[in-house]
């Protein structure tokens, strides 16, 4: 009887598609190179005293030397996985690599691999000012007012506000007719699998990954994070690579796959001030 397969339940990434990828599929030859980025810091600029008599007008002013920061992105990450078939496997299960849900689990694997990597590296201020809303039982619009107040604060540039919640403040939401109900929401893209909800200024996005409790919610269900695209940024070497070998070199029947791809991330300028953490851990 031929055996019969069902779709695994699996957790979906969504934080490495919304960061900053300016920089995907860099040119690049080997792993370590770097990709900097700069920004320009702000002047201070000068306000000079005029006197209505022409023959007084003020003439002088002073300059400045430009300022920048720069930051380095090192490309020393690979993330893949691989699998071994023997060829009595594939005539007696009819699993093989041709299926789609094998293949789709070797993707599966390798982005869970950089959605960890990514979710390791976030790091909120915990200074003043303050990105850092520990003991948060409950995500409502009061909340997301305060988030609204910091991000306004920190200068966050309008319609670039992501804000991704765990499937226990998702649910909060979902019990606020206010924050989800056609009536107060307009149109609802989608992002990575998952629909966006635009309230207050953020676009909000349901984000079950493992990663998301266990790091920004240590552990403990109740986790968001907050955030504006170049907070961090990812760059790729090249695209996802597949390869297939023959294994009879090993003296072995059966057949070799691996997928992979060579990445970097690292956060960006001022960082720990372009994110906020929301949880219900202290």
């Amino acid at each position: 009887m031929a055996p019969k397969f069902t779709a695994e339940l699996r957790e979906s990434f969504v934080l490495p598609s919304l960061i900053d990828r300016t920089y995907d599929v860099a040119e690049l030859v080997r792993q370590n190179d770097t990709i900097n980025v700069s920004q320009v810091n702000a002047p201070n600029g000068f306000l000079l005293n005029v006197a209505k008599d022409a023959t007084n007008q003020a003439c002088e002013f002073d300059s400045e030397a430009i300022s920048t920061s720069q930051i380095a992105i090192l490309i020393d990450k690979r993330a893949g996985q691989a699998y071994e078939f023997c060829d009595l496997v594939e005539l007696q299960s009819q699993i093989s690599m041709t299926r789609p849900d094998v293949t789709g689990s070797a993707v599966f694997a390798m982005n869970k691999q950089v959605n960890t990597h990514i979710y390791s590296l976030v790091d909120a201020s915990t200074t003043a000012p303050d990105h850092l809303l520990g003991g948060t039982a409950t995500l409502n619009a009061d909340i997301l007012t305060t988030l609204t107040k910091l991000a306004d604060e920190a200068f966050w540039p309008e319609g670039q506000r992501w804000l991704l919640v765990d499937p226990t403040y998702h649910k909060d939401l979902l019990d606020a007719t206010t924050l989800v109900s056609s009536d107060f929401v307009g149109d609802q893209p989608v992002v990575g699998g998952n629909i966006v909800t635009e309230r207050f200024g953020w676009k909000i996005v349901k984000d079950n990954s493992a990663a998301l409790k266990a790091t920004v919610g240590t552990g403990t269900a109740g986790a968001a994070l907050a955030f504006i695209p170049e907070f961090m940024h990812m760059v790729t070497q090249r695209t996802a690579q597949v390869k297939i070998s023959d294994l009879h070199s090993n003296k072995q029947f059966g057949t070799l796959m691996s997928i992979d791809m060579v990445f970097g991330a690292k956060l960006g300028i001022n960082a720990d001030n372009k994110h906020i953490e929301i949880r219900v851990a202290a």
